[in-house]
């Protein structure tokens, strides 16, 4: 008996074995990337509707990542947006018949956790320096050193359990109920997936933010005032 956490192969590229979640995503990717480039192909002073989203998207994302990190946002921009597009889109998926999200499926989500890990390490060293990235573990005190290591292994796993166990029994749910009740009776609850699935890329997002932010510090630059204060003369 197969277990439910396995994904079985669509087919082989070569030796790589290649899953439904692996196929959905390259979609996501595809249809991200096709429409990211259709709303920006023509940027103008006075935006059209979908510059005026796009531009909209970007301003929450901005002041998001500034509350959060109390930083520029502009060199965590592209990272944290991407992966809440990413996962926002993925997340509603559940609701295109015979798809179903790549985040209901641990490894995918644990790839998203392990990118958020590498970024975490990569930032903090870029801002503090290796040296100084290391001393962070010994903070306040060297004892904390076997804590502070564990520690940046299991939000990492949190980040994973979190998504999968949200998204996972979404799907089971929504799916249950339409197998016993028929078509109709299962909306209300696709309009809470709709929700739920952006609550659930919110959280992610958010705590990759945090997690960036507290290994980067709390150094502000000459840049973050700009951005906080724009009105200062």
């Amino acid at each position: 008996m197969n277990s439910p956490l396995m994904t079985q192969p669509l087919f082989f590229a070569g030796p790589v074995p290649i899953t439904a979640p692996v196929v959905v995503t390259w979609m996501i990717l595809i249809l991200v990337t096709v429409l990211a480039r259709l709303a920006t192909r023509s940027l103008t002073l006075v935006p059209s509707t979908a510059q005026a989203v796009v531009e909209t998207m970007i301003g929450a994302m901005d002041t998001q990542i500034n509350e959060t990190m109390q930083t520029d946002p502009g060199p965590y921009r592209a990272l944290i947006g991407t992966i809440f597009i990413y996962v926002l889109v993925a997340n509603w998926s559940s609701l295109v018949p015979g798809i179903e999200p790549p985040t209901a499926h641990l490894e995918t989500d644990a790839a998203l956790a392990l990118i958020v890990f590498c970024a975490t390490i990569l930032y903090g060293v870029r801002s503090r320096g290796f040296a100084g990235y290391l001393k962070t573990f010994a903070e306040p005190s060297w004892v904390m050193i076997p804590l502070n290591l564990v520690e940046q292994v299991t939000r990492t796993f949190s980040l994973v359990v979190r998504l999968f166990g949200n998204v996972m029994s979404g799907v089971f749910i929504v799916g249950i109920i339409l197998s016993l009740a028929g078509l109709l009776v299962p909306i209300p609850l696709m309009a809470l997936d709709l929700l739920t699935g952006a609550v659930q890329a919110y959280i992610f997002a958010v705590l990759s933010s945090v997690f960036i932010g507290a290994a980067v510090g709390e150094r502000r630059t000459s840049s973050q005032t700009a951005y906080q204060e724009p009105d200062t003369p």
